[in-house]
């Protein structure tokens, strides 16, 4: 039990496993790093297995895991899901997965009906065009959420009863609002907050904006996750208000929250942040906690 705090079971609604030695993720494998959010990745650039998220998350009681997919070969995709399932049949997580389908490739009905037709897999992955900054977002671009070939792809997910995890930035959320208003049988899951990094007053008010344009979508929730900044660690006093916020809009029904480990081991220790989750959600009921950690993903995952 961490701290001698009140003991959580814990659903993480949202980590990550990989091996290099055995298999290839370009942003990972190759020599030239990618733009990364987080700044310097290199400590990532290591088999990240079971034992290493159990060892990590070793004061607390995580009873299941949601794997998200971690940008694998693209040219291969279900061989990601497969691997999966051999890492869960030798060490019991994850529990169950979202995978990759790029949405918008000739190919993607092939792939998301072998997707589907895995027993881990619940949802899919694919992160839309998105742009670095709100000034420059336009609405129509190819690869977006308005391109009508990506879309094309997103209404397959309704024939295969599969969830979406949305990852782009808050200024994008119109367009997720818009996608989730068309393809009203499909769930959204929004993830890491919706990339709050400008933490100033001006950010933060387009950041509450955007999170409330999509919350009107009563098949959207939010993964509040992905909270680290370059170069900063994981804090209640930066982060608390966020998480809060994030809470006040989507409610405590459709929140979720998760490690994105070990990506953001890069912020805090798996420790530090639980806490800052628990700390931040302190005036919370009970029954709004067993939400927040872990039966909304029980329910979303269907786990």
């Amino acid at each position: 039990m961490a701290d001698g705090a009140e003991r959580l079971r814990i659903v993480d609604a949202h980590q990550h496993f990989w091996d290099l030695k055995k298999n290839y993720y370009p942003w990972l494998c190759d020599r030239e790093p990618i733009p990364f959010r987080y700044g310097d990745y290199s400590a990532l650039r290591r088999s990240y297995l079971p034992p290493d998220y159990r060892r990590d998350t070793a004061d607390f009681e995580v009873v299941k895991t949601v794997h998200v997919e971690a940008e694998w070969d693209p040219k291969s995709p279900v061989a990601e899901t497969r691997w999966l399932e051999e890492l869960a049949a030798e060490h019991g997580l994850p529990s169950a997965c979202v995978a990759q389908a790029r949405l918008d490739r000739d190919d993607v009905e092939e792939v998301l009906a072998a997707q589907a037709g895995r027993p881990l897999v619940r949802g899919i992955r694919h992160k839309p065009r998105a742009v670095s900054s709100p000034d420059a977002a336009r609405r129509g671009e190819p690869g977006s959420m308005d391109d009508p070939k990506w879309r094309r792809g997103y209404a397959l997910l309704g024939r295969h009863g599969l969830s979406f995890d949305l990852q782009t930035p808050w200024w994008h959320l119109d367009a997720a609002a818009d996608l989730a208003r068309d393809f009203a049988a499909t769930q959204i899951v929004i993830n890491h907050t919706a990339l709050p990094a400008d933490r100033s007053p001006e950010g933060l008010a387009g950041w509450r904006k955007g999170l409330e344009t999509a919350a009107a979508r009563p098949n959207v929730a939010l993964k509040i996750s992905g909270l680290g900044r370059p170069g900063l660690p994981w804090t209640m006093e930066a982060n608390g208000p966020v998480i809060r916020d994030a809470i006040s809009i989507f409610s405590a029904e459709r929140c979720l929250f998760a490690s994105n480990y070990p990506v953001d081991s890069l912020a805090g220790s798996f420790h530090d942040i639980f806490n800052g989750f628990r700390t931040a959600a302190a005036d919370r009921s009970e029954a709004d906690r067993r939400k927040l950690f872990h039966d909304n993903a029980i329910r979303i995952y269907r786990l």
